[in-house]
Parts: structure tokens; sequence; C-alpha cells
């Protein structure tokens, strides 16, 4: 069953609340969720009749829409309660009774209802001639501490409503799935020009890999780099403040100078070579913890970890909030740059109704392509989505990497049932974790089943055999919206002449040619040929053409 919860709008009479409440019911139907809303007149009408205005009767009135509100929300309904509710204190008892309670303060000004009020209410009130009207002549107590706050008097209905769903969806209390926050057209040249005015921070080609991304969804839920809640919460349980599965954090880490010179700013324009590609709404400035961090992520604080050693040089202050990006991911490899929705578009022409994702950091050799043919003969398409970000140094380059690609696909592979794209994030090696955080990002782009072999995203031997099989078993497929398939080893046996797997091949280990990334890189290294069982031949050349060099 959905988690149910309450949306408390209070503020005062004609602030909108009501007009919010209906906007809500329409998104929130949307995504198949039943709804309830109790309106302060309509309950007064129905469920309040006889009460007044009195301060008793007043709480009277908010204890029944509360009762009401949290019968609703126990069911795994949804309950939007529409009343001023003045009193503060009232308010904050219902809270404690009701569970997944979120209040909303509807803000607007007395001169600004007053300017709204066709029935002249407000004018009379001022004027002393209705008693008892809360914000004049009876008090009307703000929120301290509410979950969001929305202005009505400087916010359209549809800016105050897409608040609420944000705050809601961070909560956990939503999905909305994929979304850009991608500036276009007018809104691109505003925002460019905003930018020249706006305190900057240049960012490096990881920070630049993390905006695009958030910018087109790909790193869905989050809408920006992370606060301090949601960060600590990763850090502690593997999931967002809202409980949703999360494994690494994303942040923009900044160092003391910078924090001085952007402490204060609401907003930051975000700089790749002097070149503006994100404004940042900043919401949360934080002290970062590298230790803690290293521990939960990496699992250990070995500098000679590419992720640790990256901690330990990086800033450790970090700024969080919503990315508006002004520019989609750019990897080089235009034909295959394609943002999350391009993808899933893709998938629907093809008619595909399941797809299984596969991430690589390096060419493809015969292990890779045995795990994707399996998981072919029962899923309609595969997604090679080869991650082509920062990585090591001794990673076989993005754009050889991407010819081996195209060659593998060209000779080997049914044209209709495989589709090349970039992933533009950058290698953590992270090992487990990161096995999660590839699967939810390729839940993002469309998949509805992601491959995970024995050292998923592994660096050295700083992780167990299998670990990244074992992570998953702490989230349910539902709440990760994705099916993982895990593979045991796959070798070439010389016995079975062919691709095997410790589940179908009877012969010793001294029949099985090992195959990994890594020998496939110590013997280009060392110039030497790779044997037919590692790679195809057409991989096999360019892999030694463009490293016979070096070698």
């Amino acid at each position: 069953m959905a988690k149910g919860f309450v949306i408390w709008l209070t503020g005062l009479s004609g602030a909108g609340k009501s007009t919010i409440a209906g906007r809500l019911v329409q998104e929130l139907d949307r995504l198949g969720r039943h709804v309830e809303v109790l309106d302060g007149d309509e309950v007064r009408t129905h469920l309040s009749k006889g009460l007044g205005f009195s301060k008793e009767d007043r709480d009277t009135n908010i204890r029944r829409i509360g009762y009401v509100a949290g019968l609703v929300a126990r069911s795994g309904g949804v309950a939007i309660t529409a009343a001023i509710s003045p009193y503060r204190e009232i308010r904050d008892e219902i809270r404690e009774k009701t569970p997944n309670f979120v209040e909303v303060y509807v803000r607007c000004s007395i001169e600004e209802l007053t300017r709204r009020d066709v029935k002249g209410l407000y004018a009379k009130a001022i004027a002393g001639e209705i008693p008892h009207f809360t914000g004049i002549s009876d008090p009307y107590e703000e929120p301290l501490n509410p979950e969001v706050v929305v202005d009505s008097g400087l916010e359209t209905v549809e800016e105050s409503t897409e608040s609420i769903l944000d705050h809601l969806e961070r909560l956990g209390h939503i999905g909305r799935g994929v979304r850009e926050h991608l500036a276009t057209g007018a809104e691109l040249d505003r925002l460019r020009e905003l930018a020249r005015a706006l305190p900057s921070f240049d960012l490096d080609p990881r920070q630049v890999s993390d905006a695009g991304m958030l910018g087109v969804g790909a790193l869905a839920p989050l809408q920006g780099f992370m606060g301090a809640a949601d960060y600590a919460a990763v850090l502690a349980s593997g999931r967002l403040q809202g409980g949703q599965p999360f494994t690494i954090p994303v942040v923009l880490r900044v160092h003391d100078d910078d924090v001085e010179r952007l402490r204060g700013a609401s907003q930051v324009a975000l700089r790749s070579a002097g070149k503006p590609i994100a404004i940042l709404e900043v919401a949360d400035i934080f002290r970062t913890d590298s230790a803690v961090e290293a521990a939960s992520v990496y699992g250990t604080d070995d500098v000679a970890h590419p992720g640790v050693h990256l901690l330990q040089s990086g800033g450790r202050w970090a700024i969080g909030g919503p990315v508006t990006a002004l520019a989609r991911p750019s990897t080089g490899f235009d034909e295959y740059d394609l943002t999350p929705l391009e993808v899933r578009s893709l998938i629907a022409e093809r008619g595909w109704r399941t797809t299984v994702g596969f991430q690589t950091r390096n060419p493809v050799h015969r292990a890779h392509e045995y795990l994707q043919k399996v998981a072919l003969e029962n899923i309609d398409g595969l997604l090679l989505h080869p991650l082509v970000g920062e990585t090591k140094s001794d990673d076989i380059p993005a754009d050889v990497r991407m010819a081996c690609y195209e060659a593998l696909l060209d000779g080997y592979y049914p044209k209709q049932r495989v589709l090349l794209a970039t992933n533009p994030a950058w290698m953590r090696y992270a090992g487990p974790k990161e096995a999660v955080f590839h699967a939810l990002i390729r839940r993002n782009y469309g998949c509805t089943h992601f491959i995970v072999g024995r050292d998923h995203a592994g660096v050295g031997s700083y992780y167990d055999t299998y670990a990244a099989h074992r992570i998953f078993d702490e989230y349910g497929a539902d709440e990760l919206g994705i099916e993982i398939l895990r593979f045991e080893h796959a070798f070439y046996c010389r016995a079975c002449g062919g691709m095997a797997s410790t589940r179908t091949c009877p012969h010793p280990s001294s029949e099985h040619a090992v195959l990994s990334g890594t020998r496939v890189r110590e013997l280009l290294a060392r110039g030497e040929p790779l044997p037919v069982e590692f790679s195809r031949p057409e991989v096999a050349e360019l892999l030694r053409e463009a490293t016979k060099d070096v070698a």
C-alpha cells in the first residue's frame, strides 16, 4: 500500500489555499494517488456545523479536520486541508498525532489580500466593521518551521504547486520520475543574462558532469546538489532523508575561501572554462566529513583508493540546492549523448517492454558479451551505456572505447535490439555502493533490468567478491524501480570451447581463461596480442592500434 500523508495548507483567508489544493489534486491524481480535500468552508458546513469563531470553537473545528485527515493518511490516501487554522499550538498538536504531516504556509501580505478581495471583507475588518477577523482583529500565528512556504502574492499558482510537489518528492511521499531542469528558449536567455550578475564558482570536470546529469534528470529524484540532511542520511543509511534508495553523495564541494565568498548568496552561477553552465539556488552550506564519507562510500581510508584520494584533496564544505542547467551534458560523442528522456523515447519507439542496462568503463570483452546476450534471451533490448566521464589515468581512453563498442555492435549484435548511448557520469570506484548508484541512473534512463557482475565498480582488492550482489538485498525491487540481474563470474572454458560460468561449467579452473578489463590492460601495456577468447578480432585490433605507441 502506498504511504499516506497529509498536506496541511494554512494561511489567511483569500491567500489561495483552496486554489492550490485544487491544483495539487490534479497533479496527485496523475500519479495515481487517492486524494481527499478538507476545505475549511465545506467542513464548517458539514462536519462542524453550529460552531462559532471563538478560539475554543476554532480549535474544535481544527481537531475535527485533523482527525479525518489522519484517517485518510493511515489508510494510504492523501488528505489536503485548506483551512486558516490560525493557532500554532493546535496545528502542532495535530502534527504530533498525524502520520507524515506536511505543513504548507501559504503566505500573502495584507495589502495584497485587501487588493484582491472583491467582497471588501478586509477593508471592512480594517475599518472595524467585522469583529474576530483573522489577521486583522483576531490573531494569526505564522508557522515557525513549516515544511514548505509559498507566497501567493509573488508566485503563480503553478509555481507554488510545483514547490510543494518538489518538497513532497524530497520527503519521499511521491515519486514523479525523470524531469528535466534544463533551461531553453527565452528562459535560457534570461538565465544566461542573470549569470553575468551573480557570484560564480568554477567547476572541475567531475562537478560539470554532476551538474549536467542533475539538469537532465539522470540523478532523479535529486533536483540539485545535496544539502546536509540528504548527505548525512546517504552516509548513514544508503537512502535520502525521505527514504528513497541513494548510496553516493552528490555534493558541490568548495574550499574555505569559496565558502566565505559565496556565503549569503541566494543564487550562484556555475561555470566551466569561464562559461555559465548552470544556476544553483543556494539552499544549504554545510561542512562535510571526509573520514565518515570514505568509510561509508568506499569502505576504506586508504588514500591509494582513487575515491578516497579525491576526498582528501577536495574542499571540506559543500553548497546544496536545486540546479537549473543551461546546457545538456556533452561528452564529445554527439550522436550518443542522449538524455534520459531521449533514451526513453527511443525505447518506446522500438516497442521494448523490457530493457536491460549494462555499465562499463572498459571495452566490451567476451565475458561482457556473454552476460549481455544471456540477458537478451529474455529481455527485449539492451542499453549499452558506457561511462565516459572522468576515470583513472590508466583506463582505456573514451574515444578508443567508443570505437570498440561501435565495431562490436556492428558485427556481433542484432541492431534493432541494442542501443548505444553515453553515460556522462564520472567513475567513483565505490564497488557495491556504486553498483546501486549505477542501477538508479539506468532506471532513470528507462531500463527495467540492470546487469551486476561479481566486482561491479571495483578497484584493487577493497571489496569482497560479490559484495555488489549482496548490497541489493537491502533494497526492494519496487523501491529501486529496476530489477537486478546478478551474474556469476564468466570465463572462457577451453574444455567447453566457449563462454561459461560456474553455474554451467564442470571443468577445473585450469581450463578457464579469466577475462577482465584489468587483464586486457595488462596485456596491452606489455604489447602482447589479445587472445581470441578475450576479445573479438575487430576490437583487439582497435586496442592494439591505440596502444602500440605507448606499450
